[in-house]
């Protein structure tokens, strides 16, 4: 069976406060978009937890989706195992939440393949022990997100579709956390104060001034007639997109970048694919 892994887009992303651990405060929107990468896995009865198509360069313990069935054979005992194969559509730390999306279905397909019926809130519970970003997978509604992404609370933006662009770089995240020159006082809000199109990306000015790709994909993205509010970076990069009315005119727009930049268009979708996957 092959499983789908979305993409998530940060409609914008406020950096709040710090707590005394050094982890950031945030306050996001998250929205899944139809397109992806996607998960073959089948169960096992010896108990070994194989990838059938690693990573290059990602040694196996290190694998989110291995991370991922290993945490949850190891916290309910189960004596199963799985043959997972990854086919990675999504660019490796893009902000676009791959490797977090991936994990995330690992958990869902397998509570269901094992006969776990672990309940959503205890997969959630065991998907931040993985990463900030895959409990809203396992949540699997367009949310409004606190704490350090872990708090959320379902929020549905208006319908759109996404011109998504893919610049040839990677955002350090821990550098881009850790810069000096990063803003983290934004006043937080509560969900009442949410409309479309709010807010801004804190970490978008600092990746400007560090990765001039980022910056030139912004602009032209910026320039292009029809966007529902300004292009953003999602997450801390690299990747950035915009909102339009219609597909058609998403795709128009699309059709029209320079021959060397990369990406794709999808439509925002508000409910995870895997979501009946957990009660």
């Amino acid at each position: 069976m092959s499983y789908p892994a979305p993409a998530k887009l940060n409609l914008f992303l406020h950096v709040v406060g710090r707590r005394a651990d050094g982890y950031h405060l945030l306050q996001t929107v998250f929205r899944f978009l139809d397109f992806g990468d996607s998960l073959n896995i089948t169960s096992r009865h010896d108990g070994e937890i194989r990838l059938l198509q690693p990573l290059a360069g990602v040694p196996e313990q290190q694998d989110l989706c291995w991370r991922a069935a290993k945490l949850l054979q190891q916290r309910t005992g189960c004596r199963l195992g799985a043959d997972i194969e990854l086919i990675k559509r999504l660019p490796l730390g893009g902000g676009l939440g791959g490797g977090s999306s991936d994990a995330a279905s690992v958990l869902l397909v397998l509570n269901r393949l094992w006969g776990l019926d672990l309940p959503r809130g205890e997969l959630q519970h065991l998907a931040l022990a993985l990463g900030a970003d895959v409990p809203v997978f396992v949540f699997g509604r367009s949310a409004f997100a606190e704490g350090v992404g872990e708090l959320l609370t379902p929020w549905t933006p208006s319908p759109a579709s996404y011109v998504v662009l893919t610049p040839p770089v990677h955002v350090s995240t821990p550098a881009i956390f850790a810069h000096s020159g990063l803003t983290r006082n934004t006043p937080s809000i509560r969900i009442a104060a949410l409309f479309d199109g709010f807010g801004r990306n804190d970490l978008e000015p600092l990746a400007r001034t560090l990765y001039p790709e980022v910056a030139e994909y912004l602009d032209w993205l910026n320039g292009q007639v029809g966007c529902l509010g300004d292009a953003r970076m999602t997450g801390s990069g690299a990747c950035i997109f915009a909102g339009f009315s219609s597909r058609a005119e998403a795709e128009r727009v699309f059709a029209m970048r320079p021959g060397h930049m990369q990406g794709f268009v999808a439509d925002g979708v508000d409910q995870h694919p895997l979501y009946g996957f957990a009660d």
